[in-house]
């Protein structure tokens, strides 16, 4: 499976294989990674996943983007052990809320959050590569709450590894933020920088450009600009399509996102075969996604804090991924367009671009006041406890399905106790951490702080990074 940039301008453009994919996280010329052609996932496949396990669906659903990275036992073992540890039986298990309404509960990982799902894989892949390879790598990441803590847990005591996450100070939960510093092992790092989410993701993507840095620490993404992350969430939209009928019977889904990466995936799920009626996205006030999408209008403002966290973005990188389709892939009007929007704020988009995207998706905002009452509706109709993000699905399942015959899949991306201050505001009723997280709040934190500036953080990476031998080998 050949992979190319969104922004390749060359004909042919370049053509690099899965694992070279994976290490490189985000093309040089600033684009990011998408398949050559969508593998087909046709009716018989579909129908030959019934009553399998999560672990043995992934394998299923990733092996044709994998090629020869993996034979298929090593690949069957790999899926297993990336979810062996989480907490359900079924990984990611289905609960009916309504009539033809449905939760999918992406919270069962390790750090209470759908990220899990995609980087406890990650994180196998990376040892499986590297190890072939005899290679070290510097992981650099950005989070707005729950990828942070999922890559670290996931990459945590790696010997082929450093890791580094910018989060934005003083703009995740408590829980959010102590996932990620109070864990002790030397080769991971959350730094906490004076800005918001994008300002922590335009510092990674500035890194990458360094190119004699990015030689130096040999670096490699973790965000959902990695293209392994958007493959292994994939997983879970099959796996509940299957479920509840298909292919025999279409599924929709609402989801909530603020880096375009979530719903991508479904997109992509789609692209295979993957019988999606309706993708309704959700945000929160933080909508230039919702704006886009009924306006046809994608211009930057001011990132707004809210109650879910997660999704306060301005600036969603996966969008190039739809954007790339959007322009027949053409890697050239891409990066032309990317630029006059970094320039001046505002995407170039026509109105056959915005057209095709609003026949894709319906979109909506999802503001604090509506994300109470969502919280406080669920708990009342339903005795579920659900947390500000997958407030905002549920909402926005409800104002933007249209297909009531089709069964509705709202993703409850995060456990309620990682957000119990809004829960309990909305309920009265504190949600609890799980026993193995109960003594979170009491753990040691390692806090660094750096200021919004490239070099800051570039310095703190010399500093803490163990050295790399020539090519990036221990």
């Amino acid at each position: 499976m050949p992979y190319l940039s969104t922004r390749d301008a060359r004909t042919p453009p370049e053509r690099l294989a899965f694992e070279d994919v994976l290490l490189a996280g985000l093309a040089p010329d600033g684009g990011l990674y998408v398949p050559e052609a969508w593998p087909v996932l046709d009716a018989p496949a579909l129908r030959a996943l019934r009553g399998r396990s999560y672990a043995e669906i992934a394998a299923a659903v990733m092996a044709p983007f994998l090629g020869e990275t993996l034979a298929p036992e090593a690949l069957n073992n790999l899926a297993a052990a990336a979810y062996r540890g989480f907490d359900h039986a079924a990984v990611a298990p289905l609960k009916e809320i309504g009539p033809e309404f449905w939760l999918m509960e992406l919270f069962h990982g390790p750090t209470l959050a759908f990220k899990d799902y995609a980087l406890q894989l990650v994180g196998l892949l990376f040892d499986h590569v590297l190890a072939k390879r005899r290679r070290r790598v510097t992981v650099i990441g950005a989070t707005s709450g729950d990828t942070g803590s999922a890559a670290i847990e996931a990459c945590r005591d790696r010997p082929s590894l450093d890791m580094f996450i910018l989060y934005p100070e003083g703009r995740v939960s408590e829980v959010q933020r102590r996932q990620m510093t109070t864990v002790a092992s030397p080769n991971v790092h959350a730094i906490a920088v004076a800005g918001s989410f994008d300002d922590c993701q335009d510092l990674v993507k500035a890194m990458f450009a360094d190119q004699p840095f990015r030689t130096a620490f040999n670096l490699t993404a973790v965000n959902s600009i990695n293209w392994a992350r958007i493959m292994a969430q994939l997983v879970y939209y099959v796996a509940a399509a299957v479920a509840l009928g298909a292919p025999e019977r279409p599924v929709s889904f609402a989801v909530p996102t603020g880096n375009f990466g979530n719903v991508y995936a479904a997109y992509a799920a789609r692209r295979m075969g993957l019988p999606i009626a309706e993708l309704v996205i959700g945000t929160n006030r933080n909508d230039i996604l919702a704006r886009f999408i009924n306006t046809g209008r994608m211009t930057i403002e001011r990132v707004e804090p809210s109650l879910s966290p997660s999704m306060d973005i301005q600036v969603s990188s996966n969008f190039e991924r739809l954007l790339f389709e959007l322009k027949h892939r053409d890697g050239a009007a891409v990066a032309g367009a990317l630029a006059e929007f970094r320039r001046t704020g505002s995407l170039p988009a026509s109105e056959a671009e915005w057209r095709a995207a609003q026949g894709l998706f319906a979109a909506c905002r999802v503001d604090d006041d509506a994300t109470r009452c969502s919280i406080a509706d669920t708990w009342r109709e339903t005795g579920e406890l659900i947390d500000p993000h997958t407030a905002v699905a549920v909402a926005a399942a409800k104002a933007g399905r249209r297909r009531r015959d089709v069964p509705m899949v709202a993703l409850a991306c995060a456990h309620p106790a990682k957000f119990p201050e809004a829960v309990a505001a909305a309920t009265g009723r504190r949600p609890e951490l799980p026993g193995r997280l109960a003594d979170l709040l009491q753990r040691p934190e390692r806090r660094p702080k750096l200021a919004n500036d490239l070099g800051a953080v570039e310095d703190y990476v010399r500093a803490h990074a163990r050295p790399m031998g020539k090519g990036g080998t221990a």
